[in-house]
């Protein structure tokens, strides 16, 4: 199975750069496209009402998800790859997980939490693996107190 048509989430953090860039590599080695995915976040309003304050922090995540997808885009038009940006609503893992049986492959990043931290928070990643319709490949990035 050639892996043509590949999903990349980002939250447009430095942690998710790697993963870019092994997708870039991946289209490149296969002939294949790229989509850019940035879920914005429901969960961070919770049961707040619509108020300004609310809607600026939407409009401030869908700016940022946007400047994401297009950081994507712009890296696949300098390597010659096709690229569309996707920019959804949701819990993250159910909005990716949703989107994956129109895909070949998933790339996308993780920081490797260990112990405390991963039982805290949980990994996007971990759950998009378990759940996802097609093959996940997960880029570990390195964190800031590793590169010290």
């Amino acid at each position: 199975m050639a892996f043509k048509n590949i999903l990349v989430p980002t939250d447009g953090s430095e942690y998710t750069k790697v993963a870019i860039d092994r997708a870039v590599e991946l289209a490149k080695a296969v002939g294949g496209s790229i989509t850019a995915i940035y879920v914005i976040d429901h969960t961070v309003f919770g049961n707040i009402p619509m108020d300004s304050s609310v809607t600026s922090v939407y409009d401030m995540m869908n700016k940022e998800g946007h400047e994401a997808t297009a950081y994507v885009r712009d890296l696949c038009a300098k390597n010659g790859i096709e690229a569309k940006e996707l920019i959804v609503e949701g819990a993250p893992v159910k909005s990716i997980v949703a989107e994956s049986p129109n895909f070949d492959i998933i790339v996308m990043g993780t920081l490797g939490r260990t112990g405390f931290a991963k039982l805290m928070m949980g990994s996007v990643a971990e759950r998009v693996v378990r759940y996802a319709k097609c093959p996940v490949m997960v880029v570990r990035a390195v964190s800031e107190e590793e590169l010290q």
